[in-house]
């Protein structure tokens, strides 16, 4: 079982950055592909970017060259920086764990963007 814990929401100005972390424990943290989802009020959870264990990523078009995914095997960490961020980038986000048939949640951290 693994669990995973978000931190690094907040309140940020259009505009400004934020770094989101995820802490994992309870598995063999770097076998598993690690994603960040967000879901906003009203809409459907959707997956940001990804990583996989050999550190290949992939993004949303929506978050291409404004956000950045990360990995620190060592740390059973995963990080999305978040820059040039905008109002429609509010929502919860969420880390997730996948290793085959394998899938696991955090709780969440909310992002809020506004002036």
């Amino acid at each position: 079982q693994v669990q995973l814990v978000e931190s690094g929401g907040g309140l940020v100005q259009p505009g400004g950055s934020l770094t989101l972390s995820c802490a994992a424990s309870g598995g063999i943290f770097s076998i598993y592909a690690m994603n960040w989802y967000r879901q906003a009020p009203g809409a459907q959870r959707e997956l940001v970017a990804g990583i996989t264990s050999g550190h290949n990523t992939n993004y949303a078009d929506s978050v291409k060259g404004r956000f950045t995914i990360s990995r620190d095997n060592a740390k059973n960490r995963v990080y999305l920086q978040m820059n040039s961020l905008k109002p429609e980038d509010t929502a919860v986000y969420y880390c997730n764990a996948v290793w085959v048939h394998k899938n696991y949640w955090g709780q969440g951290t909310q992002v809020t963007v506004s002036s």
